[in-house]
């Protein structure tokens, strides 16, 4: 049977450059997204068990209404509040500050399930470990960056893991933001050649090799930094 009659792969071969270009689009958002993620997760979270009331009802406040509303409206708002609205531009050069904009409406959402991760660490760290921080006279501060959260990332490595993976995965909604990633170019391919099996394929294809090697990845690193109790 030629399968060539059947499947024509000639569309995806044509455009090989264009489909490079969206996936590493998609890894430059993946990379900065996942960096910007952490740090501001990581400040939440130590909002969320600070001693100071405002700081833990700021910090859950954020937390709640983040992971409750859809990312699509959060880019929607980052690209049309901030941008058009507000008139923010972080560059003058369009594709530069759409990048931009789609980084900070992504970290900003992804940053909540890392709070939420890092906060499922603290709680596996035994309580008498920051009771004798306090009594050899660390401040919350320092038994925090010292003691707590370090055990607390080395126990949650594979749900932090999970959620830079399925951060990968949103990046396929920053469409909505004016960044053109592989799934905007999916969709240009889409509309010149129309919704074609190889097209589908290959971007199925690109994503798992994005994914999988990272979910090896965190689950061997998991393993070799798991906290022994």
């Amino acid at each position: 049977m030629n399968w060539d009659v059947l499947i024509d792969f000639s569309p995806f071969a044509k455009d090989g450059d264009v489909v490079l270009k969206g996936f590493w689009a998609t890894i430059r958002l993946s990379l900065m997204t996942g960096v910007l993620s952490l740090i501001l997760g990581t400040i939440l979270v130590a909002m969320r068990v600070s001693p100071t009331p405002v700081l833990r009802g700021a910090g859950t406040f954020y937390v709640n209404t983040l992971r409750n509303t859809p990312l699509t409206l959060i880019l929607v708002f980052v690209s049309l509040g901030l941008s058009d609205t507000l008139r923010i531009r972080i560059s003058e050069t369009t594709s530069l500050n759409a990048y931009w904009l789609a980084v900070f409406g992504l970290s900003a959402y992804t940053a909540a399930f890392v709070c939420e991760a890092l906060r499922s660490g603290i709680n596996t760290v035994p309580m008498g470990q920051a009771e004798a921080a306090r009594a050899i006279g660390l401040t919350f501060t320092q038994s925090l960056r010292m003691i707590i959260l370090p055990q607390a990332f080395r126990s949650v490595i594979a749900p932090l893991g999970s959620v830079m993976i399925a951060m990968i995965k949103n990046t396929t909604v920053v469409l909505v933001a004016g960044y053109i990633e592989s799934a905007g170019v999916m969709k240009q391919m889409f509309d010149d050649h129309g919704a074609t099996l190889p097209v589908f394929l290959g971007f199925a294809a690109g994503f798992m090799i994005l994914t999988l090697p990272a979910g090896l990845f965190v689950s061997w690193l998991s393993k070799r930094l798991a906290v022994a109790r």
